[in-house]
């Protein structure tokens, strides 16, 4: 009887291990121009590169202290203080989009946006989000955007 709790206190143990160690999925965005990005989770790691875009979204992937690891669209990762981050207003267009007046296929189009653009946020609902781009502002669906958890 003793070796049958045993095995059952130690996989349940394993199991809340691995629940707490599945990072959960979210977004941010750079809150500055010029974004250091480093090789570990100090200020005394070696800046791996520098962000030079306001903005932009990134995949927060790990946690340690005040630094987050994060990885971009193009797959390059890294770790930058919680200071230079803040809540994810952004996407980026993965392909060609349209822009549309109203949350609708069948409304107005007002603009084209294209792949690799940068896409600031209003707000989203039913699989559109209200975006700023510019001189440009419409509604634009979620299918292939980077930056949003649907």
């Amino acid at each position: 009887m003793q070796l049958i709790q045993k095995i059952i206190y130690t996989l349940f143990c394993l199991t809340i291990l691995t629940i707490s160690s599945v990072a959960e999925e979210t977004f941010v965005s750079l809150k500055k121009s010029k974004v250091n990005v480093r090789y570990g989770p100090s200020f005394d790691s070696d800046i791996k590169y520098v962000y030079k875009k306001i903005n932009l979204p990134l995949k927060e992937i790990d946690k340690k202290d005040n630094f987050r690891r994060i990885i971009d669209l193009k797959n390059n990762s890294g770790w930058i203080h919680v200071s230079q981050l803040k809540k994810n207003n952004s996407v980026i267009a993965t392909k060609d989009k349209i822009l549309f007046k109203k949350p609708s296929s069948f409304a107005k189009p007002t603009a084209q946006i294209e792949k690799g653009r940068l896409l600031i946020v209003d707000k989203c609902e039913n699989n559109w989000c209200k975006i700023k781009s510019d001189s440009y502002e419409g509604w634009i669906k979620t299918t292939d955007i980077w930056g949003l958890i649907n």
